[in-house]
């Protein structure tokens, strides 16, 4: 039992309840740091991130933020997406044998993105996007199963995203309240991660010792996060997570 893990898990839990982005994008190139091999960190954190979402799921549906017609239309394109990134990997040869290479480089590139994307829509804010969030949900069923495959596919691969990414797709296309964004962002994050994480089980790439010393620290955290997330600024905190991330993958480049 390290100490220094559980308090690890206890920042990371928090800033995911509190923001619902950051968890897999601060965690895995820290285990890759650490020393932990790319496809076991990258499925250590899927399942660590599994079980640190539904806690957060459960409280943010208790407290009624969370679109669900919205988690269904992103699942039915990011189970799928994730399912056959992890797949991909696997059985095609030329691929699996470069494995952590792809991994980890793909993991810097998305690390950069996700800090780019970030800082843009937090300081450029919603001029360019109004037209598209106004639009009803049902008419964007095509628009948002696509979302949700593409990025299913780079969250399988990299474990990174599942909070990111699809909160950046949501603000920048559909109209949502803060409370609501980071609860649906929780509760679709959940089921994707969970999927893949299932996935990443059957290979045997999962240290179940190292995520439940994580764990230990992560599930008050995140708790503490989501009650907090509708009475904290998040913009502030949104762009230091940013910077940190942003430096995260160009060290792994």
């Amino acid at each position: 039992m390290e100490p220094s893990l559980i308090l690890i898990g206890a920042f990371v839990g928090m800033l995911v309840g509190l923001t619902g982005v950051g968890g897999a994008a601060l965690l895995t190139p820290l285990l890759i740091t650490i020393g932990v091999q790319p496809a076991v960190a990258v499925a250590t954190d899927l399942f660590y991130s599994s079980v640190t979402k539904l806690f957060g799921s459960v409280q943010h549906v208790r407290q009624q933020t969370v679109n669900l017609p919205l988690v269904k239309q992103f699942a039915l394109g990011s189970l799928p997406g994730a399912a056959a990134s992890i797949l991909l990997l696997k059985t095609y040869p030329p691929l699996h044998a470069y494995q952590d290479t792809i991994i980890r480089n793909t993991l810097g590139i998305m690390l950069i993105v996700v800090a780019l994307l970030n800082l843009v829509k937090l300081w450029l804010g919603d001029e360019a996007t109004g037209a598209i969030q106004d639009k009803p949900l049902e008419g964007k069923l095509v628009l948002t199963i696509s979302i949700g495959f593409v990025l299913g596919f780079l969250v399988g691969l990299t474990s990174i995203g599942s909070g990111s990414l699809f909160a950046l797709a949501m603000m920048f296309f559909y109209r949502l309240t803060a409370a609501e964004l980071v609860g649906t962002d929780i509760v679709h994050a959940f089921l994707l991660v969970s999927a893949a994480g299932l996935m990443h089980a059957g290979l045997g790439h999962i240290h179940y010792g190292l995520a439940f010393q994580l764990l230990i620290g992560s599930v008050p955290g995140v708790l503490l996060g989501s009650r907090l997330s509708a009475k904290i600024p998040a913009k502030p905190l949104r762009t230091a997570m940013a910077a940190i991330i942003l430096l995260s993958g160009i060290k792994l480049l």
